[in-house]
């Protein structure tokens, strides 16, 4: 009875983390999208760390779980109150719950605008509406099952549970490197959670500056030629350069594993992200048993754990080359989207870039099969003959505001409705 309890109080907390990490993502514009889950990454890193400290000050594990529990409990305070922790509008709008959409996007220009700019603001998200509803969509729900009908949003899950099932695995022959010249179990833990978040600050200016996937290769070079080294010379090289190379292949991991993470948030797409998003998580938890399996068994076997997570990492370096890069681009909403997303194998741009702030509602199109491009019927974004070329304004633009500032949003505006 008691595992069974404590097996579902870790996949609760699991299915909050997870759930918290998607909401986040989904709510932050293109441009904030990686500080943001970076910053939170920092807080569960000084969560994990802090938990020595609360246990040396409890001295009972009663009263530690006791502790955990009333922290956990504050947080059901948000879902009495939804203005606190909204859902996502991206995702109601995906599956076609407009009344609830419209609620929250109300919620966020009250929240985010003066009395005077939420009315029309309000009149505006309405108008984007407006074409849904006349529609009478009913909710759309979508499984994970239909991922395996897909191409590209399957390959891509494919390699970055690859990478992800990586990064978790191969920290154990580092660890193993560096056991001999740390004084105890408690230091290795505080080295990788240390690492974790010098992993996330690193992630911050290096993936904003050259892309997602260049940073990936990168991390997954260097954990390979460390691999390697300490694979072939491990014997023969000083005990400095030993500490040295495996504290930088845990480094590489832990940002391997990250950005694996969000990296796979980003080009899922949006009616399929939770589930998507978990089953690159459950690969990651499968790479971290990995380390108990070779620790405790009869024959220890350290030496093919090494020699096959760096034949991984050898391999994992082409895979990355048939990802698509998402820095600066939106999030994809629908399967059709996600298979627009195409790779370039040299770096070059294979893409446009676009407005920050994307609209959250397309404009009327025709979806064809998955992997081929929508074709719109109008040429430009926004527009529906129809209608008779009424525009209507991007709900993310109107919501940007607060990044653009009042004055510069209306020149933008100003500019749409009066083109050169």
């Amino acid at each position: 009875m008691l595992l069974s309890l404590r097996m579902l109080y870790g996949a609760s907390v699991a299915g909050a983390f997870l759930s918290l990490y998607v909401t986040r993502l989904e709510i932050c514009d293109p441009n904030h999208r990686l500080p943001a889950t970076m910053v939170a990454n920092l807080f569960f890193v000084a969560g994990t760390v802090s938990v020595p400290e609360l246990a040396a000050v409890c001295q009972d594990w009663r009263l530690l779980e006791g502790l955990v529990t009333f922290i956990l409990g504050l947080l059901l305070l948000f879902w009495g109150f939804p203005f606190l922790l909204p859902e996502s509008p991206r995702w109601l709008v995906a599956t076609r719950q407009l009344e609830r959409a419209q609620r929250v996007l109300w919620h966020m220009a009250e929240s985010n605008f003066s009395p005077a700019e939420s009315s029309s603001v309000n009149l505006a998200v309405d108008a984007g509406l407006d074409r849904l509803f006349a529609m009478k969509p009913l909710p759309q729900y979508h499984c994970i099952c239909k991922i395996f009908s897909t191409q590209t949003t399957w390959r891509n899950i494919l390699i970055l549970s690859f990478t992800t099932f990586l990064g978790y695995g191969i920290r154990y022959n580092f660890t193993q490197h560096l056991m001999p010249h740390l004084p105890s179990m408690d230091t290795a833990s505080f080295l990788l959670a240390g690492l974790e978040g010098a992993a996330s600050l690193l992630l911050i200016p290096m993936a904003c500056c050259y892309g997602r996937r260049a940073n990936l290769l990168l991390w997954t070079v260097i954990i390979s030629v460390v691999s390697l080294f300490l694979l072939s010379l491990s014997q023969d090289l000083p005990v400095w350069m030993v500490m040295f190379l495996s504290g930088l292949g845990l480094l590489a991991s832990q940002a391997i594993s990250v950005l694996s993470i969000f990296f796979s948030s980003e080009i899922l797409p949006t009616v399929l992200r939770g589930g998507g998003l978990g089953v690159i998580l459950a690969a990651g938890f499968l790479g971290q048993v990995t380390t108990p399996i070779t620790s405790f068994s009869r024959t220890p076997s350290f030496f093919l754990h090494h020699l096959v997570f760096a034949s991984f990492a050898v391999l994992s370096m082409l895979c990355i080359l048939l990802l698509p890069e998402s820095q600066g681009r939106t999030l994809p909403d629908t399967l059709e989207d996600a298979e627009g997303r195409q790779s370039s194998l040299l770096f070059l741009p294979c893409w446009t870039p676009q407005d920050p702030h994307v609209p959250l509602l397309l404009p009327h199109h025709q979806q064809t099969h998955y992997g081929q491009r929508q074709l719109f019927r109008s040429g430009t974004l926004g527009s529906n003959p129809e209608n008779g070329g009424e525009r209507h304004e991007s709900i993310w633009n109107i919501l940007g505001t607060r990044a653009l500032g009042t004055r510069g949003a209306r020149r933008v505006q100003a500019t749409e409705q009066h083109p050169q």
